[in-house]
């Protein structure tokens, strides 16, 4: 019966939660008592034949069993509200006053142990959430200059130096600045394969380190860590009603009116007050008040464990009625990050030893194609040769000495104005297609060129079909950069629809007529530099919103990984919600009519009303558990995905193999 004022209370403190543990388990004992006195009244009755003890003592437990359901409509009269409460108190009342305490007794008992159940799977709902309170240490291991303290996690403060022992929570989000470990962060991004972390790599508070000792620089503490915002957001989420909630909040003091309207014409027809009881008991809408509220919560969880922070449930109810995706490239559809395209030495160098001579020139640069290269090196366990003399031109290239030759790795126009010649520079692919190209030359002949590439992710396109598939209709890559480079990555995933070349503005143009054409849009982006599309669609959905402020506050929901097919999942997710919703409705309908046509015909007395009543409840709950559930199928996929490396360092056959296909990977 108090569901949905469970489900909107504000975040318990800790001491709060405490003290309503505390309360249930009183009022479990002072039921089960009221109970023990309402069954010893139909024992004295049967077996003993003492209609004195079995009437005192069926009295005192109607009495304890009523009492908290009267005094709490009393409460609500006196504040001005009429709601269903004041059903089961006229009910339990009627009983009393026409002295047939044992039924008395035995609604207030049922209606006692399904407010309980009810209240039990609100908090239940929640817990999963304030079990992310758990999930961060009360304590923290603090560097400083004379040693390691140990102090409470809620003292530390942005700046701070911790040290983090295998097993350990991390107490805090940072960055990592000595130390190397596999964390798992699953409570964040929802991925179900820890992480490898090295230093300058981010890690948050409630994760746990695995395997090394990590040196992390505090960088948010307390409330504001991504743990602490998502458990905000999702306690957010709860706290807010879709339209149909609001119309029976609205419309709920008009019900028990016209129960009592239908109770006095029972009444007034047939005089009797037993029916009259069971009609005002099996009227409670309590199974009719649950289909929307337990089916979101369940919706909401399930989002959330597969790292989906839902801000607003009215829009997990849109993402059902969504027919139209706008993505962004990169950071997006693209990793964001450049990776080795192809190798291309010239006659008589291997690919291997071309990569060996980029890596060792290019070894202290901490350019991204520089990266990209030193990643492909440490798969492939190509170590780099010591290296003198070096230098670097900022966006240029960078020179260094290396078995006494000197090595040039840049662009074509750098090596030129150093002497190597023209007709050397050439390549196969083009900038213009979306590739960085490096030439490498050696005491200034030329050794190769190296393509990279902005990699698209590899389910980018298996997401896309997947929307297709769930009814999607108009899927559009919208980016900023060059239209060769934006029409290979959306041939690349499979998009028909292009834009390129866009500034912000025009991103939320083509959003706009999307949407003046009829289509219901979500727009996805890496939330830094998509803000405004993202908040011009009728979805805005950011990508890898783990430790980004501005990927959480400018879209409507948030990806804590970069997982795309979270995307078909959260329109399947939806669309469940919203079939489990209808079910529950016409469980409660169903139970409701039913049970006021049986009441009212004589069929059901008070008792058998009050079981009907806590039965559609409880089918309503189950039906919306089935929820929590989905998605499963998401991660022993992403699992079996993400452990596939790329290569297998120290073997030589898995080398020449990453190597050659590199070497002859298409553009």
């Amino acid at each position: 019966m108090q569901v949905t004022s469970l489900l909107s209370q504000q975040e318990p403190s800790a001491h709060a939660e405490q003290a309503a543990q505390t309360a249930v388990q009183q009022k479990l004992t002072v039921t089960a008592f009221g109970l023990l006195l309402v069954v010893n009244a139909y024992f004295a009755e049967w077996f003993l034949h003492n209609f004195r003890i079995a009437s005192g003592s069926a009295m005192v437990g109607a009495l304890i069993l009523g009492w908290p359901i009267v005094s709490t409509s009393v409460r609500d009269l006196r504040r001005g509200q009429l709601g269903i409460n004041e059903l089961v108190s006229l009910a339990v009342v009627a009983s009393f006053a026409t002295g047939d305490y044992k039924t008395a007794g035995l609604v207030a008992f049922f209606m006692l142990v399904g407010e309980i159940i009810e209240s039990r799977t609100a908090a239940g709902a929640r817990a999963s959430i304030e079990s992310l309170v758990r999930l961060t240490p009360s304590k923290a291991r603090r560097v400083t200059s004379t040693g390691i303290e140990e102090i409470a996690a809620k003292e530390l403060r942005v700046g701070d130096l911790l040290r983090v022992r295998p097993g350990d929570n991390i107490p805090a989000d940072g960055v990592i600045t000595d130390g190397a470990s596999t964390v798992n962060q699953a409570n964040i991004t929802g991925e179900s394969l820890p992480v490898d972390k090295h230093p300058g790599d981010d890690v948050f508070a409630g994760t746990i380190n695995l395997t090394g000792v990590l040196d992390l620089r505090v960088t948010r503490a307390g409330q504001d860590t991504t743990l602490g915002r998502v458990r905000d957001l999702i306690l957010a989420a709860e706290q807010t009603k879709l339209p149909i909630m609001r119309l029976m909040d609205q419309y709920m003091g008009f019900y028990t009116p016209l129960v009592l309207v239908m109770a006095a014409l029972v009444w007034a027809f047939t005089a009797d007050l037993v029916r009259v009881i069971s009609v005002l008991v099996v009227a409670c809408p309590c199974a009719f008040i649950l289909a929307t509220p337990t089916a979101m919560v369940a919706a909401i969880s399930a989002a959330a464990r597969l790292g989906i922070l839902i801000k607003n449930i009215a829009d997990l109810e849109l993402a059902a009625r969504l027919n139209a995706f706008v993505f962004d490239k990169t950071g997006t559809l693209t990793t964001g990050q450049l990776s080795v395209a192809r190798l291309a030495p010239v006659s008589g160098l291997t690919p291997v030893e071309l990569l060996r001579l980029a890596v060792s020139a290019e070894q202290f640069s901490s350019h991204p194609t520089a990266r990209a290269v030193a990643r492909l090196a440490e798969e492939a366990d190509v170590a780099p040769l010591p290296a003198t003399e070096f230098r670097e031109t900022a966006g240029r290239g960078v020179q260094a000495r290396v078995d006494g030759a000197l090595l040039l790795v840049g662009r074509a126009a750098w090596l030129r104005d150093h002497g190597v010649p023209e007709s050397a520079l050439a390549a196969d692919l083009g900038e213009a297609e979306g590739h960085s190209l490096l030439f490498i030359a050696r005491d200034g002949s030329p050794a190769g060129w190296i393509a990279l590439r902005d990699e698209t992710r590899a389910e980018s396109a298996a997401a896309l079909r997947e929307l297709t598939a769930v009814g999607v209709r108009r899927i559009a890559l919208v980016s900023g950069d060059r239209q060769p480079v934006a029409a290979r990555v959306a041939q690349e995933v499979g998009c028909l629809e292009v834009a390129a070349e866009c500034l912000p503005q025009d991103k939320v143009s083509y959003v706009r007529a999307l949407k003046a054409k009829g289509y219901r849009v979500a727009v996805v982006g890496d939330g830094v530099n998509d803000a405004p599309a993202l908040a011009a669609g009728d979805l805005g959905i950011a990508m890898g919103a783990a430790g980004s402020e501005v990927a959480i506050h400018s879209a409507t929901i948030a990806l804590m990984n970069n997982d795309l097919r979270r995307l078909p999942f959260l329109i399947e997710l939806s669309r469940g919600a919203r079939r489990v919703i209808n079910q529950n409705f016409l469980i409660g309908v169903v139970f409701i009519l039913g049970g006021l046509v049986l009441a009212g015909l004589g069929y059901l007395n008070p008792i058998i009303a009050a079981v009907l009543h806590n039965a559609g409840s409880l089918l309503v709950v189950f039906n919306s558990a089935r929820l929590v559930r989905m998605g499963e199928h998401l991660e022993p996929y992403t699992q079996t995905t993400a452990s596939e490396p790329s290569v297998t360092a120290c073997a030589p056959c898995a080398l020449n193999s990453t190597l050659n296909s590199t070497l002859t990977q298409p553009a």
